[in-house]
């Protein structure tokens, strides 16, 4: 580089740079990646559009290897141009020199330069002097148009122009044109055809010359307004009929372009209902976007949808079932009535597509060289995301024990029974368990009271699986510790106390008998809450902890 940097000409420091570039690809290509980084950024794209163009081409995936530039010229090109060159220089050189020496000096003219002093060769511009930088007509800009707006620039889609999308991306953002115009603060102009320009050209001239195709234009049907205004002004029955001749003709007008739309754009009338859901969705209640967990549906699907695990459609596992961790490409694979779904229209949260989600910021797609551990492809890190992140029993994080058939994670002393660090080979929890279970097991109905006398050896099952769904539904721990420690006066009012961890001890160590003393420590903890809380909010938790626990008992014993 030191020595590319001393080269005059730059021809010569352009030939540097690339020979330097070839080096560094051949023999440190792991450092390839940090160069784009450094090429790409902010303040580099803002100085060099061609850049910023190269950078777009390559995210969307419009940019081709064999566009060419058209004023690039070949190793031959160039020696035949500059052998030309040389010999129009030694004529003019000749028949100056023969004039006036001061002229020769002073003049302007290509042959005015020396032949001994070639470094001072000024390279030939991109365009040539007196020619319109007609840079639509350019190769590289095949499939897009640099075009400014006030002072905002975008990138132009020409492809999407027709169809009447989104067409311009313009800071990460994308704007249709009259959105554009707006962002631009030309709202004013309420013309986008002259206010936005490619260069000092505005997009209208390149309409009219075919360069562009314009978007279809929409009709507003006015059936309604025309019968009030029957209702105010009555009119004749000559002007009716001519009326209803002009709507006939008009609603064939109206039929032909929509048979036009679906022949040369398709999917033309989707767009145009696209726009209106696009306008209804900026007065849209942002809120219920807030949390950071979302439900989400895919026709039949349901699931939880974790913004912070949100990469792309392809990487971080974000979608949770009961089942598994899905990424949002994979959870629309699940959907067996979709054989081309799309995860950004398909996928809904509150009637709204994850599309509208990514365009509102509430959910950020990672770029191509993100490096995190949710784009990650390394196997260990894709198996990190196969469960869950905290503990599914007390809902927080820290060193987890992971269920190899399902999503759960739970901390050692968490899970019931306690999980040994040093057991090998695969391990499953007791909740899938219990679950594979119920398949195998002959369904067999039971009446309250031959659960309630069932010995707990037999159903030991049945009882961990039942403390871990009221572990997991108290998320306040309210009823976990002894009140005794943790609330003042307790004993004065409560003279028989009950909590989670007592039950779980004496379950352990096998004080229990039958499932009624089992069950009955429960309804212990019910009426003592009942008791010392009678208005608080804790008094309203304890019904409402005791009704899923009588659910779940009367489920999992199948009692009618």
């Amino acid at each position: 580089m030191r020595n590319v940097k001393k080269m005059r000409s730059r021809e010569q420091k352009e030939k540097g740079i690339y020979e330097v570039l070839d080096w560094v690809e051949k023999n440190k290509p792991q450092y390839m990646h940090q160069f784009w980084r450094c090429v790409f950024e902010d303040h580099i794209l803002q100085l060099y559009p061609t850049l910023r163009t190269l950078r777009n081409s390559l995210l969307d995936g419009t940019f081709k290897f064999d566009e060419k530039h058209p004023d690039v010229e070949t190793p031959a090109e160039e020696e035949k141009s500059e052998g030309k060159a040389e010999k129009v220089k030694e004529k003019n050189y000749k028949r100056k020199r023969s004039k006036d020496d001061r002229s020769s000096e002073d003049s302007d003219d290509l042959g005015s330069s020396s032949a001994s002093t070639p470094s001072q060769k000024e390279p030939a511009s991109l365009v040539k002097k007196g020619d319109k930088q007609e840079i639509w007509k350019w190769p590289v800009y095949e499939t897009h148009l640099p075009v400014t707006c006030g002072d905002k620039e975008g990138t132009l889609y020409r492809v999407k122009m027709p169809r009447g999308e989104k067409c311009i991306l313009s800071q990460g953002r994308w704007f249709t044109l009259n959105d554009f115009e707006r962002f631009a603060g030309k709202e004013k102009c309420k013309n986008w055809k002259l206010s936005i320009r490619c260069g000092n050209t505005p997009l209208k001239k390149l309409i009219e010359e075919e360069h562009l195709q314009c978007p279809p234009m929409e009709r507003r049907k006015r059936t309604c307004v025309q019968k009030n205004m029957n209702k105010l002004f009555p009119v004749s029955s000559s002007e009716s009929s001519s009326e209803d001749s002009e709507t006939s003709s008009s609603s064939v007008e109206e039929s032909d372009a929509e048979n036009f739309q679906e022949q040369g754009w398709r999917g033309g009338r989707t767009e145009i209902r696209g726009r209106v859901e696009e306008e209804e969705e900026d007065v849209a209640d942002l809120s219920v976007f807030q949390a950071h967990s979302l439900p989400v549906t895919c026709v039949s699907l349901t699931g939880t949808l974790y913004k912070y695990r949100f990469a792309t459609g392809i990487r971080g596992k974000c979608i949770r079932t009961e089942e598994r961790w899905f990424t949002p490409e994979e959870f629309v694979k699940q959907e067996p009535t979709l054989t081309d779904g799309h995860w950004k229209k398909d996928v809904l949260c509150h009637e709204k597509m994850l599309n509208f989600l990514i365009k509102k910021n509430i959910l950020r797609i990672h770029s191509l060289q993100c490096e995190c551990v949710k784009c990650s492809t390394q196997e260990e890190d894709v198996m990190v995301q196969n469960n869950d992140d905290e503990c599914y029993v007390c809902h927080s994080r820290g060193d987890l024990v992971c269920c190899d058939e399902c999503p759960r994670a739970f901390h050692s002393q968490c899970h019931l029974p306690a999980v040994h660090g040093d057991s090998p080979g695969e391990w499953i929890c007791t909740f899938c368990v219990f679950r594979t279970s119920q398949q195998w097991r002959v369904s067999s109905n039971m009446s309250e009271q031959e659960a309630l006398d069932a010995p707990v050896s037999q159903y030991r099952l049945h009882c961990h699986y039942l403390l871990l769904c009221v572990y997991r539904e108290d998320i306040q721990k309210v009823f976990v510790e002894d009140p005794r420690q943790t609330v003042p006066r307790y004993s004065e009012f409560i003279s028989q106390p009950m909590w989670l961890d007592r039950i779980k001890q004496k379950l352990e160590s096998g004080e229990y008998q039958t499932v009624r003393a089992f069950v009955s420590d429960f309804q212990l903890i019910f009426s003592n809450c009942r008791t010392f809380n009678r208005d608080n909010v804790f008094g309203r938790m304890g019904p409402w902890l005791k009704k899923m626990f009588e659910e779940e008992f009367k489920k999992i014993f199948s009692i009618q």
